[in-house]
């Protein structure tokens, strides 16, 4: 087991996701504060960085860089997920937890604000563990 993973507290990421997640509602519920040219992505960002944070939270043993790639993946596989749109599911997504969890339409350009929620969280876990362990 490597230094860096010894510092991975399951209840200090399970606190750092309800930040986050207050962060991200709060990125659509004040958009109009932010530049326009962001538009929807800071809050998609956000999205995956949770993701990042509960599979840390999950699998505490685990490389930075493992972590990051299976968010990433898990990211990606929602995105296309949306994709798929029988009836059952569209009314999943139609509730406001679903909407949040499962998204409600592919676009490609999300696809780059999660890599940019997941780099976010993997360097900060590589600078502050690494801080903390050095």
């Amino acid at each position: 087991m490597t230094a860096l993973t010894k510092c991975r507290d399951r209840w200090l990421y399970f606190a750092l996701v309800a930040l986050v997640i207050a962060l991200g509602l709060a990125s659509r519920r004040y958009a109009a504060l932010m530049p326009n040219w962001l538009g929807k992505y800071p809050g998609d960002a956000l999205w995956a960085l949770i993701v990042f944070l509960i599979l840390g939270a999950l699998f505490r043993r685990g490389s930075t860089t493992w972590l990051a790639l299976l968010a990433l993946g898990v990211s990606f596989v929602v995105e296309f997920g949306q994709l798929y749109q029988p009836a059952w599911l569209m009314d999943v997504r139609s509730t406001t937890l679903g909407h949040l969890v499962l998204g409600s339409g592919f676009h490609l350009q999300d696809l780059v604000a999660y890599a940019a929620g997941v780099a976010l969280g993997a360097i900060a876990e590589k600078v502050l563990i690494g801080a903390r362990n050095g």
